[in-house]
């Protein structure tokens, strides 16, 4: 999304502040990933190895005063690595549950094309559903949860895709991306001697997070901007080079995304501008397309941006804000 003008929330502005002590050059990964943990939602960082995924999560979980858990994902992990499980306690004769590092608020997934298809399954359930299932016994997962999953581009060796039904459960797809000369001078000049994630103290607490969440999900969306939304996802369902478009999960997880993004600028509405900045990043991984768009080239992104231009944006007015 391009740079906006407005004024961030003043809570906001504290935590990328922080963030862009750390991050150089990443403004907008950070900001959408803010917009996706203030939504409820996760995200899908889909990158080549070294370009500051991981280091992104956690100066946000440090900034946020939340508990972080890093999950390094490898082809013999379990699901119960990641849940926990129950070991018997001899000395009290009583199964005691230990839980796994998905108990936790702000949790990396890293790597997660490289573990099986159900230890894949086992993360996306507590993604979905809130808590996790384990001998049997639902486990509530604690509040805010947020997972922000990393993986290598499929073409590297070793990789188990995410199904689409998968990739559909993550509210956000981003890319890092390389930085340029500069701003990698800029790193190099910054770490030359100490990491300044080291000096990174929370400046936002848990309740904080919370009502922050709570506060999104008042953002007033206007009717014709719902129709916007409704007409640019149906379009992708009848698109020509798309075999499957984008399904009602994703309506709702860019109308929230919307939501945030707004409260994130000090605003009590969405704008036209919210939906079509988001779209790319919201909508991209929910389309399955057609063979024969993969071998000529065209991706996801293509079809979202020819589609955003063939949609007419509704002219918004404030005063019809209630």
């Amino acid at each position: 999304m391009e740079a906006n003008d407005e004024r961030m929330h003043p809570l906001i502005e504290r935590v990328m502040d922080n963030i862009e002590k750390v991050m150089i050059g990443k403004r907008q990964a950070a900001m959408l990933a803010l917009t996706a943990l203030l939504a409820e939602g996760h995200v899908l960082l889909e990158d080549v190895p070294g370009v500051g995924k991981t280091m992104l999560v956690r100066v946000i979980a440090k900034s946020l005063g939340t508990e972080f858990k890093r999950i390094q994902f490898t082809p013999d992990l379990l699901p119960s690595d990641l849940t926990g499980l129950s070991i018997y306690n001899q000395k009290d004769m009583v199964f005691e549950f230990r839980p796994g590092p998905l108990m936790g608020n702000v949790v990396l997934a890293d790597e997660i094309n490289r573990t099986s298809p159900k230890t894949q399954a086992a993360l996306l359930e507590g993604m979905e559903e809130g808590g996790v299932t384990v001998d049997g016994q639902t486990r509530v997962l604690p509040k805010p949860f947020f997972v922000m999953a990393t993986q290598n581009p499929i073409e590297y060796e070793g990789t188990f895709p995410l199904p689409e039904a998968q990739l559909d459960r993550f509210l956000l797809k981003l890319k890092m991306g390389y930085p340029n000369a500069a701003e990698e001078l800029e790193m190099l000049n910054r770490l030359e001697s100490y990491h300044p994630i080291e000096d990174i103290e929370p400046v936002l607490s848990i309740e904080d997070v919370l009502d922050l969440q709570a506060s999104a999900r008042t953002v007033y969306v206007e009717e014709s901007i719902k129709k916007y939304l409704i007409e640019i996802v149906t379009r992708t369902r009848h698109h020509h080079q798309v075999y499957l478009g984008v399904s009602p999960r994703g309506s709702l997880a860019l109308l929230k995304a919307a939501q945030a993004w707004a409260m994130m600028y000090n605003r009590k509405y969405v704008v036209p501008d919210d939906i079509k900045g988001l779209a790319p990043f919201v909508l991209g991984h929910r389309l399955i397309l057609k063979p024969d768009a993969k071998y000529s080239g065209i991706g996801s992104e293509d079809v979202v941006s020819e589609v955003l231009k063939q949609v007419t944006v509704p002219i918004f007015k404030k005063d019809t804000v209630k």
